[in-house]
């Protein structure tokens, strides 16, 4: 197969051609063949631009259903998702169901939606996290989504995850383990000066005819490529710059159970719980980065 095939949306069996809906609403459409075909691009880009130094694989379970729960960075290109990708397949295959929950909006265009589902995104929906963890399959979410994607430069070194506490009620309904995954150096591939979103959701009420926002509710400003300045939420193809990840030790909740879903006290407990933790991984992170320079 090659890459026209892949970016066409087409697949072969048994001697015949088909074309993906891609709409993210079926787990059936990851093709480990086309995974496959993308390992060559991720590796150099994986070995050669951002020159990966990645740790923690051994707190990956090596089988089973697991959520693993990332800070998003680096605009739309969000050039640590691809690469942690790359390390998950050359450490257990094709074949192990993985799949991971993507912003709505990104399903409206063919660009993204094709190589998306073939490669194992979802709509980031419940009803789609939670079939996928009924498969025993891994489960990859960021939940502070758009805002952390573009949050500001100056955060870049911030765990973001806008309040959202969904992933929390996943882990507990489900009874799975969460395995955080930080990274360091992604947030640098753009510079986001800062958001204007509020500003543009007045001039669209006011008349103005475009929802430039394409439904994230962002719409950053920021240094890139390849515009140089980039205005909304608009693709970028990342800068060359180091990333480092770090597969951070499982965390595990005292209950679980569809009973801990009502207690909001709980809930908010476990989300600062992650939060927290996160945030020490990723500053230890940073500090042995910045020590060994």
């Amino acid at each position: 197969m090659n890459y026209i095939e892949i970016l066409a949306g087409r697949r072969h069996s048994g001697g015949k051609t088909s074309r993906h809906q891609a709409d993210g609403w079926s787990l059936e459409e990851r093709d480990p063949e086309i995974i496959k075909a993308w390992m060559p691009i991720w590796e150099w880009f994986y070995r050669y631009y951002f020159r990966v130094q990645t740790e923690g694989w051994q707190h990956m379970p090596a089988r089973g259903k697991v959520l693993i729960v990332g800070s998003h960075n680096g605009g739309l290109a969000s050039p640590d998702t691809s690469m942690f990708m790359y390390d998950w397949c050359r450490r257990f295959g094709y074949e192990r169901l993985a799949y991971g929950l993507m912003h709505g909006a990104a399903w409206k265009f063919p660009i993204f939606a094709i190589p998306a589902s073939q490669v194992g995104g979802v709509q980031a929906h419940p009803k789609m996290a939670i079939a996928a963890l009924q498969k025993e399959a891994a489960v990859l979410v960021y939940p502070g989504g758009a805002e952390d994607m573009f949050r500001p430069h100056h955060l870049r070194n911030k765990i973001y995850f806008a309040g959202r506490k969904g992933f929390i009620k996943l882990a507990l309904r489900e009874e799975v383990p969460i395995i955080p995954v930080v990274s360091h150096g992604a947030h640098d591939t753009l510079i986001v000066l800062g958001d204007l979103y509020e500003q543009v959701k007045q001039l669209h009420e006011q008349g103005f005819p475009w929802q430039l926002d394409l439904g994230t509710g962002v719409f950053p400003v920021y240094l890139g490529l390849p515009w140089g300045v980039g205005i909304g939420p608009l693709l970028n193809f990342p800068l060359p710059i180091q990333i480092h990840t770090r597969v951070c030790a499982p965390i595990v909740f005292e209950r679980y159970g569809r009973e801990t879903l009502r207690d909001r006290d709980y809930v908010d407990a476990c989300y600062e719980k992650v939060c927290t933790h996160m945030q020490q991984e990723l500053d230890e992170l940073i500090a042995r980065v910045s020590g060994s320079k």
